[in-house]
């Protein structure tokens, strides 16, 4: 398929026709939710482009690498036979396609790296005031989603949990056979269009789905962005690298660097309270009765450190940002 993606490539201008031979084929959501944080991280890990606007393919301008932008849904499925080398999705989309491929058929990614952003939860919503309490309620019923095949694995758990109870119906009667169908978009709007008894969507704050008077009454799985690479990817020590650089990115945006004094006969105290990653910095100064300890503390601890580090004897205590880290 790496064909296909080079003729796609092949409508534009003849100075960028895209030489896609030995560049790493890296995909990255074309849009949504994920996008701006991925290209935040690939800013971050010095990974340089400028993409036309009208072409979903840009060459990195400082390593043998090409992005192309495919929608997130698509990533896994690309990545996993083998059309790109590395791909930045959503576990949710990963799950979907694992749920829609037949077990003979392997095109299966590998999970690199859990990527610390676009938090959420692929949850069965139902409307507030009406009849449905629990999932099995909706058996038998109208369901819409974007992600048919894991709605259709859930509800197929319930309803093989029901039959031997039922005779192949509900305690009302219903046919256990659960309707799903697909929606693109909107799909909160399906319950109060009356098209659907209850739907499977994505919920991130919730706010959404409070707005449109739905509540969640099972979660079918949580999600989050992840770096995901195919079983034979055309050249594993880039692979590496982009991984290592975008791992740095990601405890750059987790920690922030201490530095401060401390009197040397308190520095076992102050160093339990500042470990850092492996072992704090501690260094000599000119005062022989006093150390200085740099380390690196979680960005949501560290006003609670200095707090500790202060009432323990610490002075000139500085909070750095770190761009990147190895």
């Amino acid at each position: 398929m790496r064909k296909t993606i080079a003729l796609a490539a092949s409508t534009a201008p003849a100075d960028s026709r895209i030489r896609l031979e030995g560049r790493l084929l890296f995909a990255v959501p074309k849009k949504g939710r994920l996008q701006q944080a991925t290209l935040d991280l690939l800013a971050g890990s010095d990974i340089q482009f400028r993409r036309d606007h009208r072409l979903d393919i840009a060459l990195v301008k400082n390593h043998p690498i090409a992005l192309v932008f495919l929608p997130a849904a698509d990533i896994p499925t690309f990545v996993g036979e083998g059309q790109v080398d590395l791909g930045i999705t959503g576990q949710d989309q990963i799950f979907e396609h694992e749920a829609t491929t037949p077990p003979e058929d392997e095109t299966w990614a590998e999970e690199v790296l859990d990527l610390a952003f676009g938090h959420c939860r692929l949850q069965v919503q139902v409307p507030e005031k009406g009849p449905y309490a629990h999932p099995r309620d909706l058996i038998g019923r109208q369901i819409r989603t974007s992600f048919v095949g894991l709605t259709r694995r859930y509800f197929s758990n319930l309803e093989e949990q029901e039959r031997g109870a039922t005779n192949g119906q509900t305690s009302n009667g219903t046919p256990l056979k659960t309707k799903i169908k697909h929606l693109s978009g909107s799909v909160e709007a399906a319950c109060a269009l009356g098209v659907a008894d209850g739907i499977v969507d994505l919920v991130e704050s919730g706010d959404t789905m409070k707005a449109a008077g739905l509540k969640a009454i099972d979660t079918v799985v949580e999600s989050r962005a992840v770096l995901i690479k195919s079983k034979h990817p055309s050249n594993p020590k880039l692979v590496d690298m982009v991984a290592s650089r975008i791992r740095g990115v990601i405890a750059a945006q987790k920690y922030v660097l201490c530095q401060y004094n401390i009197p040397r006969h308190l520095i076992s105290t102050a160093t339990k309270i500042t470990p850092g990653k492996r072992a704090p910095t501690v260094t000599a100064l000119d005062n022989a009765d006093w150390l200085a300890v740099s380390s690196m503390v979680e960005k949501k601890t560290i006003a609670t450190v200095m707090d500790e580090l202060s009432d323990r004897g610490a002075t000139d205590i500085l909070v750095l940002d770190i761009a990147n880290s190895r």
